[in-house]
């Protein structure tokens, strides 16, 4: 059994940060690659950031590259998003997801997914 819990989504002002964080529990040991997803009001899910469970090899989407920065303490087994100067087009909600195999930006890809904590940039 696998859970991921995701917190620290909330309401920001245009140009604010937010960290949010993912708690992963259970069979964490076959982990090799986690992303952070966003969903917004009426469109698909896609990709933010990602990097290897070990916490190398971080890549992110142009649209959060250079504000986003993802992170991990093993200590905690938790993953972070770090995002700073914030947009109303970021608004959505976040989803952290791990997969055992290579690398990916697709969600079909995933198999342990986060419920997502919600992110709201107001102008």
């Amino acid at each position: 059994q696998v859970q991921l819990v995701e917190s620290g989504g909330g309401l920001v002002q245009a140009g604010g940060s937010l960290r949010l964080s993912c708690a992963a529990s259970g069979r964490t040991f076959g982990f090799y690659y986690m992303a952070w997803f966003r969903q917004a009001p009426g469109k698909g899910r896609e990709f933010v950031g990602g990097m290897l469970w070990s916490g190398a090899g971080a890549r992110y989407a142009d649209s959060v590259k250079g504000r986003f920065t993802c992170s991990r303490d093993p200590a905690k087994n938790t993953v972070y998003l770090d995002m700073n100067s914030l947009k109303p087009e970021d608004t959505a909600v976040y989803f952290c997801a791990v997969r055992v195999g290579a690398p990916s930006t697709a969600t079909a890809d995933f198999e342990y997914w986060g419920r997502g904590t919600q992110v709201t940039v107001s102008s």
